[in-house]
């Protein structure tokens, strides 16, 4: 796994909910995960997650409590649910002199309907909750509001109607300085959208998707995207260009997530697995390629 180079925040997103204390492991439909991929997040350099999706409410409000828990437990913070409604308020933290806030929301939730007098345990994309809570934590001393939105439409590159349509109307408020996406299972493009870096899509940067007729090849494909965040004396924000570095899940190794080009300059590889990670580059390259790193 890449190592974690200089980055001053290290964010990501956990989609599935972390099983109860006792409870068995399980996958599609309901997922419920064993809390060592936390521990393993952790030692990766996770400072943080976002877990606003359409599986955190899988195991319903105690899968909830368990993954917050669980993070806790292991030093990374996290935005998207809540074990109780003071958990909803944006949280503000300092990273290298910048005040942050991170927020994360969901399109839906599978059809399971939040718990009867806690519509808070998670959130769902609304335009206008999203706009009001930038500007909460604005009040609250952030300077720089970045967004997780688990969207999408699953297996598809480019981003829909709905995506383009939020993207626009957050952005335009001016009270978001980033959007992460994730939900497609595969990369989607990144768009300046009234001057904000938009992420529609950073792929699967650990799956156990099968490829197969029914999950394409490219469901093993991410990104790691890097951004430079500064803050000048009269507090406006500046957002550099991403750079994203193609990532690839190695399932035949025991679920490696590769650097591909870090183990593309390796000597050692076979044949089919070059082939592998230079297809897997192919297909990153043709959505992001644009972001890659200069030689």
């Amino acid at each position: 796994f890449p190592t974690r180079r200089s980055s001053d925040l290290t964010v990501c997103h956990l989609e599935t909910p972390i099983a109860p204390e006792g409870e068995e492991f399980t996958t599609d439909p309901l997922y419920g995960v064993p809390p060592e991929i936390v521990g393993a997040m952790s030692l990766a350099g996770y400072d943080r997650c976002s877990t606003a999706s359409n599986h955190i409410l899988d195991r319903y409000a105690r899968g909830v409590d368990r993954t917050i828990n669980v993070l806790e437990a292991n030093g990374i913070g996290q935005s998207g649910s809540a074990r109780n409604e003071l958990e909803t308020l944006p949280e503000v933290f300092e990273v290298n002199g910048i005040r942050m806030s991170h927020l994360s929301y969901t399109y839906a939730t599978n059809g399971i309907p939040l718990p009867d007098g806690e519509p808070w345990r998670t959130n769902l994309i609304d335009p206008a909750r999203i706009i009001r809570d930038a500007k909460v934590a604005r009040d609250l001393g952030a300077e720089f509001v970045m967004a997780s939105l688990h969207w999408g439409t699953e297996k598809l590159t480019e981003p829909n109607e709905q995506q383009i349509t939020i993207a626009n109307e957050v952005t335009a408020s001016g009270a978001i300085d980033l959007i992460i996406g994730h939900h497609a299972h595969v990369v989607q493009p990144m768009a300046q959208v009234n001057g904000v870096w938009v992420a529609y899509g950073l792929g699967n940067i650990l799956s156990n998707l099968p490829v197969n007729d029914a999950w394409p090849a490219a469901s093993q494909d991410a990104v790691i995207l890097e951004v430079d965040v500064r803050v000048g004396p009269d507090g406006v924000v500046d957002v550099g260009r991403p750079i994203v570095r193609p990532t690839w899940v190695d399932k035949d190794n025991g679920w490696v997530i590769r650097d591909v080009d870090a183990t593309l300059g390796r000597d050692d590889l076979s044949e089919a697995r070059r082939s592998q990670l230079e297809s897997s580059r192919s297909r990153t390259a043709a959505v992001l390629g644009d972001f890659f790193p200069a030689p």
